[in-house]
Order: structure tokens, then C-alpha cells, then sequence
């Protein structure tokens, strides 16, 4: 008797998880439909399964306007959640309509690192990135073509993304943003690194510091590189804040408020008031 009603105990509780789990993914999904979001569902060569683009619309969106475009890029493999959500916390506040810009918010079948693996065809993520996220957005969508009206944000792991980016291809991008990252990481191995960049020769290409110190003449006529922290990674912040100031480099740099390393923990709308407002 009292296993079996330890055994319908255990399936009504699994019952009950199984629709809070759907009931919430329900309510995610009625909330995107109600604060246009468009979706794409993209089969990469460069990537080992199929990924999704989500892109956030202003509410009076006019396809006759041209819109500049802000990548808010990805912590965590295809749609994970670990980290909070960067397009809930979009809509939530209000970014698309507050600066009049379109957000888009790709993700990786990977860790997302934004790096090319030497030997992996299917880890390709910065050829996937630049070949194949902007050109989709740019063909259906009414953005600017300008470079200076594209934006990267990103935290931890996606603000190196959105540096390493900018830093590769400063002729692509306007302004990078990043909160709570480990800027200064020298070798791969720690935060999942090893396996997306597969050698230390090759991690090399990406580092940040090797980056700053090739292109410094590129980016010491205007501030375009952003950092802003604090939560895991305050002190690789300060230290980058010391090597930008060493190379001449211009940057914005803002210590705190101290705020949890998560998507929903309050920072995005701030940094990226910050990223678009010092025009």
C-alpha cells in the first residue's frame, strides 16, 4: 500500500513538472507572438544542427523606414536558458521600442565563442555569423547597411563575442558592448574555450589583448569599444581598463553597480542605453 501510493505520488508530481514546464514554454511562446518577434529556422553548413534567429520589432515598425540593428549575442548553445533569456529581458525592456532599432538574437548549435575551429566544419561560427546571420538579416529585414548602425552586446562568453568581432571586423560593425566577461583570458581551456577553438594557435587569433595591441591606431580616434561589469569578472575588467589606457585606445568603460551574471538581473537595458546614447 505504501508503495503504491509513493508510486502515484512520484507520477502526479512528474505530471504536475511536466505542465508547469509546458505551461511555461506555452506562455513564452504567446509572448513572443504579442511583442513581434519574427522567427527563422536556419540549416548551416557551418553549424551541426539546426539553429533559430529570433528578431524583436518595434510595435509601430514601418517596412519603409531603414532601422539600425543590434546583435545581442548568445551565452549558451541553441536555446538554452541557463543564464536567463536575452530576448524575454528585451521585450521586457522595451529596447526595440525605446531606441527605434531592430534586435535580433541568433544562436549556435555550440558554445558559442564566435570562433572558427581549424579543422570542424561544423564549428564554424564566425564564418556563420558574419556569411549567414547578417546577409539573412539584411535581406529581410529594412537595416541599414552602414556599418555604423550595427551594434554588438553580449556578456561573459558573448562579450568576448562581441569584441572579438568588432575587433576582427572593424569595418562591419559600429560599437561593441560587453558586461561581465573575461576580457583578459590568455589560453583556451578554462569556461568551455578548448573544444570551439581546438589549438592554442588558433585561440590566439581571437584573444582580445593579442587583438587590442594589432589594431590599436584603429580604434583610438572614437570610443567604440564598451565594457561594463560587475558580477564574476570585475577584476579582468579593471586590468583591461589599465591595457586600453596603456595602448591609447578609447573606450567606456562603467564599475557596477554589481549585479548577478545573468541575463534578467538588470544591466542589458542600462548597457545598451549606454552603447546607442553616446553618439
Amino acid at each position: 500500500m505504501i508503495s503504491r501510493f509513493r508510486l502515484v505520488t512520484t507520477c502526479s508530481l512528474s505530471l504536475i513538472l511536466c505542465w508547469m514546464v509546458t505551461e511555461n514554454r506555452l506562455l513564452s511562446d504567446d509572448a513572443l507572438s504579442n511583442h513581434n518577434v519574427k522567427t527563422h529556422r536556419l540549416h548551416s553548413e557551418s553549424q551541426r544542427t539546426e539553429t533559430v534567429v529570433h528578431v524583436l520589432v518595434p510595435d509601430h515598425f514601418d517596412a519603409e523606414k531603414t532601422y539600425p540593428v543590434l546583435y545581442i549575442l548568445p551565452v549558451e548553445p541553441g536555446t538554452g536558458t541557463r543564464w536567463g533569456s536575452s530576448l524575454q529581458e528585451s521585450i521586457k525592456e522595451n529596447l526595440a521600442n525605446r531606441f527605434e532599432i531592430i534586435c535580433v538574437f541568433p544562436t549556435f548549435s555550440d558554445l558559442p565563442w564566435y570562433a572558427e575551429h581549424p579543422t570542424d566544419s561544423k564549428l564554424q561560427q564566425e564564418t556563420y555569423f558574419i556569411k549567414e546571420i547578417l546577409p539573412l538579416v539584411e535581406k529581410e529585414y529594412p537595416v541599414s547597411r552602414n556599418s555604423v548602425d550595427r551594434y554588438l552586446v553580449g556578456f561573459s562568453k558573448s562579450g568576448w563575442g562581441a569584441w572579438s568581432l568588432l575587433l576582427r571586423h572593424p569595418e562591419l560593425f559600429h560599437k561593441a558592448m560587453a558586461w561581465d566577461a573575461p576580457l583578459m583570458l590568455d589560453h583556451p581551456g578554462p569556461y568551455g574555450t578548448e573544444p570551439i577553438f581546438g589549438t592554442e594557435e588558433n585561440f590566439k587569433e581571437y584573444q582580445l589583448t593579442e587583438l587590442l595591441k594589432s589594431n590599436r591606431k584603429t580604434f583610438q580616434q572614437q570610443p567604440r569599444l564598451y565594457h561594463w561589469g560587475y558580477d564574476a569578472f570585475r577584476m579582468q575588467h579593471e586590468a583591461m581598463n589599465k591595457l586600453l589606457q596603456q595602448l591609447e585606445i578609447k573606450s567606456v568603460y562603467r564599475d557596477g553597480p554589481q549585479r548577478k551574471h545573468h541575463w534578467e538581473s538588470g544591466w542589458l537595458g542600462d548597457a545598451v542605453e549606454l552603447l546607442l546614447k553616446t553618439d
